[in-house]
């Protein structure tokens, strides 16, 4: 057995969510190790559907702009029942919002995460599998087998499973996976299309017996290229009887994911095209096809002392509306920045229980809400488009009730501690010639931003909080630093940042009014943005000292 060597955190699988892990960490400066059974990253178009919410976690990181030019736009879905257009649903979102939907293959998802994690300097060192692990108060003993065969004793202070639907880490916690399974199998093809029918548009056609059941199904989602598409239909009964369901949970009753065994074919997409597709439509270029089953699971808890689960390992789900990746990608930006405050040394152990309290429900809302759409139809959901769209768009996500919110301050329908905290457009400062939006502010920023928003008459009480702020960051009395805090004042659109001192904090004018809009402050106001990109406080700057040490109190509970 090769000698142990020792790093921050261990990562256990490099898809989307595992690479979003490695390269959160990365960006925060911890140290971390990111391995994958797999010799190779898999040429499989599974997971294809990006959300706005990605998108601006990528905006953050650097990486939007690559995912743009790699991907096309989701401009909505076409639904067909029995052959007539049943609804059209437009995939749009108010114009604040930076980013549309967008559809790139998931392998495609994984080179560009993988890149950017390779320019931070980790890499995914592939063959490699997690054996056993076992875990005490200091820190968690891994147990590997590396490509070469040889078996490597790792030391590590945290451990984190993103290794899909089957996680060997979820097996080793010991942790419930409760749910169920579609009893239906589907097969699933990326292919071309000749048809026409509108460009960036998704195809839901489905045929409903007499009884209202739905006994014929096809779903085509667009992907990048001519014609292309990911198309998926109900298994026909010859691909079933050829062993389609079997080998299928590898052992531990979770039947997910691209199954083994009868692979279709050309001809068994293009005979379900032929019955269902709203336009004649021949297809060729299959570049890959496979069969697979769905079900619907979600752990009894994301983490266990030093161990986490996060993506597949923690919940699964139908693929209706592209929910799962974009969740489990939230998943490890959540975990991401907490583990790097407990690493430094600048929050408590305790704050890591806060990721299975803020994340947790919101698996279990997306886990139910994909089953009914999938059974259902989401254009039987009976909220209103806008709202919708915007949880689609994974836009509503926010932990109000959750530990680390702060108190509520203002207007309830304003922006409060645990919602996202949005992006607007229109901020300019002195020497830029153009227009900002606060996106373009937060980029690359990993600490806490606290936003402090007044006009001229505040000026005094704005560099005073951002003095407040900068003193809350460093250490005092040999006791660790606070939360890696940075100030940004926005000044009201009549006023001019001119009279702040650059050196003391970074100021903007919200000249189109939009900061002041969609935040509501209720006079001069301040706002801590999370790394993560949600609220962690909003408070009266005049109480800037009171809410910042609340705020820090927060992230460093009693254990």
């Amino acid at each position: 057995m090769e000698h142990a060597r020792t790093t921050d955190v261990l990562i256990v699988g490099a898809g989307p969510v595992g690479l979003s892990a490695a390269a959160e960490l990365r960006r925060h400066g911890v140290r971390c190790r990111l391995v994958d059974r797999l010799p190779a990253r898999l040429p499989y178009a599974k997971a294809v559907g990006i959300q706005p919410r990605t998108l601006e976690i990528w905006d953050r990181m650097g990486l939007a702009r690559a995912a743009l030019e790699a991907a096309v736009p989701m401009r909505g879905q076409l639904i067909y029942v029995n052959g007539r257009e049943q609804a059209r649903i437009d995939l749009v979102l108010p114009p604040e919002v930076p980013y549309g939907f967008a559809a790139l293959p998931q392998y495609e998802t994984e080179r560009l995460i993988e890149e950017y994690v390779g320019g931070l300097g980790t890499f995914i060192e592939r063959g490699t599998e997690l054996l056993s692990f076992t875990q005490d108060e200091d820190g968690v003993t891994a147990l590997l087998r590396t490509d070469s065969g040889a078996e490597e004793e790792l030391r590590v202070r945290y451990l984190v499973g993103c290794d899909g639907a089957h996680s060997t880490v979820r097996k080793g916690l010991g942790l419930s996976f409760e749910g169920g399974a579609f009893d239906e199998g589907y097969m699933l093809a990326d292919v071309e299309a000749d048809w026409d029918m509108p460009h960036g548009y998704g195809v839901r056609s489905m045929h409903r017996a007499d009884d209202g059941s739905t006994d014929d199904l096809l779903v085509c989602i667009p992907l990048p290229g001519n014609g292309r598409y990911r198309m998926s239909t109900l298994v026909p009964p010859e691909l079933s009887e050829q062993g389609a369901d079997r080998g299928s949970t590898q052992g531990d009753g979770v039947p997910h994911g691209l199954q083994s065994g009868g692979a279709p074919e050309l001809s068994h997409i293009q005979a379900v095209v032929d019955r269902l597709a709203p336009a004649p439509a021949t297809l060729s270029h299959m570049r890959w096809s496979s069969v697979f089953r769905i079900s619907h699971r979600i752990v009894d808890r994301y983490a266990d002392g030093r161990v986490f689960v996060a993506g597949d390992a923690a919940h699964i789900h139908p693929p209706t509306g592209a929910q799962g990746m974009n969740t489990g990608i939230q998943d490890a930006c959540n975990l991401a920045w907490k583990l790097a405050l407990v690493i430094r040394g600048e929050a408590g152990p305790a704050l890591l229980t806060s990721y299975d309290a803020e994340r947790r429900p919101v698996g279990e809302e997306v886990v139910g809400r994909t089953v009914r759409h999938a059974t259902k139809g989401i254009e039987a959901d009976p909220d209103t488009p806008r709202t919708i769209m915007l949880r689609e768009a994974q836009l509503l996500i926010g932990y109000r009730d959750g530990p680390l919110a702060g108190r509520p301050y203002g207007s309830a329908d304003a922006p409060q501690p645990g919602d996202r905290a949005p992006d607007c457009t229109g901020l300019t400062e002195p020497v830029a010639a153009y227009p900002l939006r606060l996106l373009d502010i937060l980029r690359g920023r990993t600490a806490h931003v606290v936003l402090l928003y007044g006009a001229d008459a505040d000026v005094d009480g704005l560099a005073g909080a951002a003095g407040t702020i900068r003193a809350a960051g460093e250490p005092t009395d040999g006791t660790p630093p606070g939360a890696g805090l940075e100030a940004v004042a926005v000044l009201a659109r009549d006023a001019e940042p001119t009279g702040l001192d650059p050196l003391a904090v970074a100021g903007y004018r919200d000249a189109a009014g939009e900061f002041a809009r969609l935040y509501r402050p209720d006079g001069p106001t301040g706002f801590v943005v999370r790394p993560d990109g949600h609220l962690g406080a909003r408070f009266p700057l005049a109480d800037t000292a009171a809410a910042l040490s609340d705020y820090l109190a927060a992230l460093s509970p009693p254990a």
